[in-house]
């Protein structure tokens, strides 16, 4: 089969590079080891701009599978603090109808799929990668790795990646509970080396995902159970679980670069630091949508220019946001200082986004700056 995009990996940042590039008019097929939906441990929340590049790309998600939230709360103790995005709602979204909604979707353009299918070695030449694959050779122009944290696509082509850092190393667990969902935002519940990160993903399902540093804290070790236990004012509020315990990590990984000849990484797979902010599917749609721009430009060194571009916000805020984490009393003093100027809690959730530039932003941060001082 001869296509101008072989894409290793179905999940969201796979098939949203297909769909891109069928919807720009080139071919591109997806090779997945899995049969069926493709579920993964993760937050499961989608942030404004995500939801807005879903309707772009023309995914419909399905009603069972999704629910809107208006913005993010923070919750640490007996202190809460909360704000609303400023342009409109983000999105819980079930993993499984995501990845539902996006197979569908591709294979309504005309994508190809190959499902419970394993990609193997591949070779390079100047025209383009020939793809071996338990269904027979893949013969494209560009070879995108989108699968995942730990890339053998990425490690076949040499390029290098590091752990972001070699102490604490984040993990991740999620489960979903019966329940009908209690609040409009995401909450995040704060604790001392762990953090409970609460989603609506459908009209009587919640997600609940905890993220920790692994050896920092003794009260779970990967147990969900132990770590709902930090959290009795969460527990009280959920029903019966309804799906098996999944787990993700270690987060914060650093690569080299993003391409290499004729070979491109998007998703985790590109890099990654962690999911405390929650914009790793926003992100990955963005990087799809500029990594096909620039193949069909033939000038691939644009889309680490452009990867650059697109998550250095991100990266900024979230390792601040995790510096602040590693610190019990500066966290405190911060959700505080949100709880009394809840507009600058706004501003940091819009540029975060990138609803906002910082520089907009500089007044509500500098009423959170004296709240830290005063607080």
């Amino acid at each position: 089969m001869d296509v101008d995009y072989a894409i290793v990996g179905g999940g969201p940042a796979g098939l949203a590079v297909a769909i891109e590039a069928a919807l720009a008019g080139k071919s591109a097929v997806v090779v997945e080891r899995c049969r069926g939906s493709v579920d993964k441990a993760c937050g499961e929340g989608l942030m404004p701009p995500g939801v807005a590049r879903l309707r772009a790309l023309g995914v419909e998600i399905p009603e069972w599978g999704s629910h809107a939230f208006t913005g993010i709360r923070y919750v640490d103790g007996d202190v809460v603090a909360e704000a609303d995005f400023a342009e409109g709602p983000g999105l819980g979204i079930r993993r499984l109808a995501l990845s539902e909604a996006m197979f569908t979707r591709a294979a309504a353009v005309g994508v190809t799929l190959y499902q419970g299918t394993e990609a193997m070695g591949w070779t390079e030449d100047k025209a383009g990668v020939t793809l071996e694959t338990t269904r027979g050779p893949v013969r494209a122009r560009w070879l995108v790795a989108a699968d995942g944290l730990h890339s053998r696509v990425r490690k076949d082509a040499g390029i290098d990646a590091t752990p972001a850092s070699t102490a604490g190393r984040r993990l991740g667990i999620r489960r979903h509970f019966t329940v009908t969902p209690w609040t409009d935002k995401v909450e995040v519940w704060w604790g001392d080396g762990v953090e409970a990160y609460v989603t609506p993903v459908g009209p009587e399902r919640v997600g609940v995902a905890f993220l920790w540093s692994g050896g920092r804290w003794s009260g779970g070790r990967g147990n969900h159970e132990a770590f709902l236990q930090h959290f009795p004012a969460l527990a009280d509020k959920l029903g019966p679980a309804e799906s098996t315990v999944r787990g993700a990590g270690p987060f914060g990984v650093r690569v080299a670069q993003r391409t290499r000849g004729r070979v491109l990484l998007v998703g985790d797979a590109a890099g990654y630091l962690d999911a405390l902010t929650g914009e790793g599917l926003s992100l990955a749609f963005e990087s799809a949508e500029a990594l096909v721009r620039a193949t069909i430009a033939g000038a691939p060194d644009r889309y680490e220019a452009d990867w650059a571009r697109i998550t250095r916000r991100h990266l900024f805020l979230t390792g601040l946001l995790l510096q602040v984490a590693k610190r019990p009393w500066l966290r405190r003093r911060v959700v505080r200082a949100l709880r009394r100027f809840p507009s600058g809690f706004a501003g940091f959730l819009a540029v975060n986004t990138g609803h906002w530039s910082p520089m907009r932003a500089l007044p509500a941060f500098g009423a959170v700056g004296i709240g830290l001082l005063t607080g």
